[in-house]
């Protein structure tokens, strides 16, 4: 990827200015992995080099059923080191798709700067949420974790395979990428809040799952929200493109999956958290062998889960219903309007009467009073 060179008349010499970051900051970040790439070709640097790249905390397992052994992963602090280089690589991946995909669009469309930022923001989202969605259904399927006992069964879930524990890696990173974000792209202040929330709403929740070994009905659980929001942004995309009638339908479908999921992750934090993992629970946290399984934990969890998702329905309400009232207010304006046409035309006549030249508007007012003065007699 080349450097993006601005239309701008500034001096381009100032390497260490906000403007030269902005333009050029996929490349910069780039070279940045490209040092840990290259380090992984010597033997001095090539054990740090690792720590970034590759996953940590591997353990091997030798089958029970067969001589074959499994390399599984646990969480510990040198993902870290991991999730700062796959942050990097989510950096790059936005700035392609922004670039060579979004830009082009943008371009095309012509949509006003309100319009400009909310279409970027969908089309990241969007392709997030599709790549996430595919990818944990297939590793739900791979695994075996359509089985809703599988959520809770042989808990603590501390040994992951490779594509779960990578899964959740550029989870994180991608939603902590999400911070630097807001300075390359601009983002308004007012934008900037509600950007902010719900990353921060991502972080907490998928870092949490992580960390307590609740990955199987966290994974579950996102596939369910990403699926909804893929077809939100979506939606949103179409009604930019100034399709009405698609955009309306896929709203249509994205609110009735909307309610759907809500309910089903409430199902599912109860099944797991209050009926499942109840059969194994411990009184105290085994931080040892990753065991969080106490009452106290699971109750924070199940608390914290319905709580989200009666905020989220919450304001998919008060939208709908202030939707609705606006529909109304702007029925009772046109059917007054419509009601009253005499003034109408009494502001029409006043308008026409002050546009002719004055000695025109002195010949109609002489008409106008002939012609009362006939009436009256």
């Amino acid at each position: 990827m080349g450097m993006r060179r601005g239309r701008t008349n500034k001096n381009p010499s100032s390497v260490f200015s906000h403007e030269f970051v902005i333009q050029n900051h996929a490349d910069i970040t780039s070279c940045v992995a490209m040092v840990f790439v290259i380090g992984l070709m010597f033997q001095a640097t090539s054990p740090i080099a690792s720590m970034f790249v590759a996953l940590q905390h591997n353990v091997t397992v030798n089958s029970t059923e067969s001589n074959d052994t499994f390399n599984l992963y646990t969480c510990g602090v040198k993902d870290l080191f991991t999730i700062f280089f796959y942050l990097l690589i989510c950096i790059i991946a936005h700035a392609v798709i922004q670039e060579y995909g979004l830009d082009k669009l943008n371009r095309k469309m012509h949509l006003s700067k309100v319009k400009h930022s909310k279409f970027n923001e969908s089309g990241q989202l969007m392709a997030f949420y599709f790549f996430s969605a595919a990818w944990g259904m297939d590793t739900i399927l791979r695994e075996g974790f359509h089985s809703i006992n599988q959520l809770w069964q042989d808990y603590p879930h501390t040994n992951m395979p490779f594509i779960m524990k990578f899964y959740f890696i550029i989870q994180i990173a991608y939603w902590i990428h999400n911070f630097p974000e807001l300075y390359f792209q601009k983002v308004k202040k007012d934008e900037m809040q509600g950007r902010i929330q719900y990353t921060v709403l991502y972080l907490v929740f998928i870092s949490a799952a992580y960390v307590l070994n609740f990955t199987r009905v966290a994974l579950l659980m996102m596939v369910l929200h990403y699926v909804v929001e893929f077809v939100f942004h979506l939606a949103r995309l179409i009604y930019f493109a100034d399709k009405q009638e698609v955009s309306t339908h896929c709203f249509m479908v994205f609110n009735a999956l909307f309610v759907f999921v809500r309910l089903g992750t409430i199902i599912l934090a109860v099944l797991t958290f209050w009926y499942g993992l109840q059969q194994s629970s411990q009184d105290v946290i085994d931080t040892a062998s990753g065991n969080f399984n106490t009452k106290f934990v699971r109750i924070n969890c199940l608390a914290a889960l319905c709580l989200l998702q009666a905020w989220m329905m919450w304001g998919f309400i008060t939208f709908h219903l202030k939707r609705i009232r606006e529909r109304s207010v702007s029925t009772t304006t046109t059917r007054k309007t419509r009601s009253s046409p005499t003034k109408k035309k009494g502001k029409v006549h006043d308008e026409d009467f002050s546009s002719l030249p004055e000695v025109d508007q002195n010949t109609a007012q002489n008409g106008f009073r002939a012609k009362k003065g006939k009436k009256m007699n």
